[in-house]
């Protein structure tokens, strides 16, 4: 009897939940896509953008950005580009939040973290399994999280308005 595959689909299960682009990877292919002369220059630029005090001036300083990296090296402001307003759905939260919400690297710490653990076993039987494997290494300090920023405006619902990034 053949078994009955379960598809995930993120789109599906998270639909209307807002995605936000790590914005670390971003600096680290948009320096794939220039000359190593430029690259010093580019992240100042970058971190001026994504480590503005506002959301109106990070957009100000977005539009800035493409105009000049679009005839200094195309391909830095087509990165930017690509990525859309998901790289800039933090904005859309309370200041407080930005520094945990720009990057991913606690998600991924905990995945490799996870990865190591389960790299033996193949597969887990559960769900509740993983929860439980996942609930044990945090209780015995193996793996730590960092308290996230801005961690007592969790409850503030994310700016409904989409960002206007058109450049």
């Amino acid at each position: 009897m053949p078994q009955a595959t379960l598809k995930f689909s993120a789109t599906v299960t998270w639909a209307g939940v807002p995605v936000q682009r790590c914005t670390v990877h971003k600096e680290r292919n948009q320096l794939a896509h220039a000359p190593t002369a430029l690259h010093e220059e580019i992240k100042a630029d970058y971190s001026d953008m994504m480590y503005a005090k506002t959301a109106g001036e990070a957009i100000a300083k977005r539009k800035a950005f493409l105009k000049k990296w679009r005839l200094r090296c195309r391909g830095v402001a087509n990165s930017l580009e690509e990525a859309g307003d998901r790289l800039f759905t933090f904005l859309r939260y309370p200041p407080s939040q930005w520094k945990s919400l720009r990057t991913t690297n606690a998600i991924e710490r905990l995945h490799e973290e996870f990865k190591r653990r389960i790299k033996t076993q193949c597969v887990l039987p559960t769900a509740e399994t993983a929860a439980m494997l996942f609930w044990a290494l945090l209780a015995c300090g193996q793996i730590t999280l960092r308290r996230v920023d801005g961690w007592d405006t969790l409850h503030v619902e994310p700016d409904q308005e989409p960002l206007d990034l058109a450049a």
